[in-house]
């Protein structure tokens, strides 16, 4: 029979590459330490074919690796966004974030804290070794005062580099938290005390009572330059004296509805509370009676890949959100994934859109089947990366002094200048689009296409109607 230690974590690690029974963790390390508490909680409380764990990129980021439940890989920092979606996604599962000092109270700070601050269902473990564990030792923002790491070798001088950060004291300010504590692994007696709290976040995402932050002081000994002893001791007597341990809030004996209220409800009509709809999965959204339909597999449907460039204010992105409308319409499985450049009119900005007949696995487009180009720099970043086969629609405005690749069909089309012609200079994007239907070249039908168009205006109807009429007009143009 399994130990409930096997049911929590593998007996051995295979997806390390290696068939081994050991971690990556230093000897002495706090994470082995609260990897095991974490797993053993999981599996006494019958939770590990329910969680999900958000690891993070440092030293914890193998710890799919040991924990027998199921698993989301975040970028580094955005472990506690990545949970935001899984709570959200999957409200009937415990979410269980797991990261470092550098990674929470550095890059990730924002993003943990605004988690926090709007009371996402996920429980953060939080583990503090005063410094960047997995990329050598630098100076973090927990760092003590006067502590030699390999960025500050003289010590932290906080004349410099400010002071340590005090994760749990700043989110202790917000409202929303139902538990935050710290804890330490530094000793037998700390350990039992790091193992309840942990349970206790378990406890409060299993009953689904709110955002829980719980803090891990933690020996590092490699980086610390001590055996495993001295590295205890260290965080004891000097860590510890610099983040004290205790609980800083408990309300997980309050109601959900009840931790979260305001403390006083304004009696402005701007600030009275409105009821927000709430879909807890997209099969409950699909199942409301209005709703939209959902994709239907069709295997003979190719995937097509769109890119779509220029500047912003050319309605580069609403092309793109047009065609991935008129795929939604005729049930093709489509995602649209923008990118930005500075956020101003003028600035570059690109849309990636993927249509297909089965699902899809990245809204990612590196080699697209159709580019639109509505400006020279738009045209020389992106043409090289079409596929044989694909085609490249760009605005006569643009030099064409680079060929496009070998087998892929260059087609210039006069967008700016139709939509001036015509009176209506904002209109290039819809010029670009009578393109697109005309040459057939999006595996949709002209009909789904106008009528993406003019749902694009919802808000101002008439302007959808001038703009089919644009677009009609720019096919009989050309």
């Amino acid at each position: 029979m399994a130990t409930i230690e096997q049911k929590g974590m593998y007996a051995k690690f295979p997806r390390s590459g290696k068939n081994v029974s050991f971690t990556h963790y230093c000897p002495g390390c706090g994470h082995g330490i609260i990897n095991k508490l974490i797993a053993e909680a999981c599996a006494e409380m019958g939770l590990q074919d329910n969680t999900i764990f958000v690891d993070p990129v440092g030293c914890g980021v193998f710890t799919y690796y040991y924990w027998d439940a199921a698993h989301i890989s975040a970028a580094h920092g955005r472990a506690s966004a990545a949970a935001t979606g899984a709570c959200r996604a999957r409200p009937d599962a415990v979410t269980i974030a797991y990261q470092g000092d550098g990674d929470l109270g550095a890059i990730g700070f924002n993003n943990a804290f605004q988690a926090a601050s709007r009371g996402e269902k996920f429980g953060c473990i939080f583990v503090n070794n005063s410094l960047y564990g997995m990329t050598g030792g630098q100076m973090a923002p927990t760092t003590l005062a006067g502590e030699t790491t390999t960025t500050s070798p003289f010590g932290r001088d906080t004349s410099l580099t400010g002071y340590p950060l005090h994760v749990c004291e700043v989110f202790n300010q917000l409202k929303a938290p139902v538990y935050i504590a710290r804890v330490s692994v530094a000793d037998t007696r700390r350990i039992m005390q790091a193992k309840q709290a942990i349970r206790k976040v378990f406890e409060i995402q299993r009953e689904k009572k709110g955002y829980a932050l719980l803090e891990i002081i933690a020996p590092c000994p490699t980086n610390f330059k001590m055996d495993a002893q001295k590295a205890a001791e260290f965080c004891i007597n000097e860590i510890e004296k610099e983040f004290p341990l205790g609980v800083f809030r408990d309300d997980t004996a309050k109601a959900p509805e009840e931790a979260a209220a305001p403390a006083e409800p304004s009696a402005s009509p701007l600030l009275a509370p409105k009821t927000v709809p709430y879909f807890a999965s997209c099969a409950e959204l699909f199942a409301e009676k209005d709703a939209i339909e959902p994709a239907v597999d069709d295997k003979a449907f190719a995937e097509r890949r769109f890119k779509f460039a220029g500047y912003g204010g050319q309605g580069i992105l609403s092309l793109g959100l047009t065609i991935a409308e008129a795929a939604r319409l005729e049930r093709r499985h489509t995602l649209w994934f923008p990118s930005y450049g500075p956020e101003q009119r003028g600035g570059s900005a690109n849309c990636s859109v993927v249509v297909s007949g089965t699902p899809i696995g990245s809204p990612t487009v590196e080699h697209p089947d159709v580019l639109v180009c509505m400006n020279q720099p738009a045209y020389e970043r992106f043409v090289g990366d079409v596929r044989e086969g694909g085609i490249v629609i760009v605005d006569e405005t643009v030099p064409v002094k680079v060929d496009p690749p070998a087998g892929v069909k260059l087609v210039v089309w006069p967008a700016i200048r139709m939509a001036e012609e015509f009176g209506v200079p904002k209109a290039a994007n819809t010029m670009m689009l009578a393109a697109l239907k005309k040459l057939n070249c999006t595996g949709l039908s002209g009909e789904s296409l106008e009528t993406a168009l003019v749902a694009s205006f919802k808000k101002k109807p008439a302007l959808g109607e001038k703009n089919r009429e644009l677009l009609k007009k720019a096919e009989a143009a050309v």
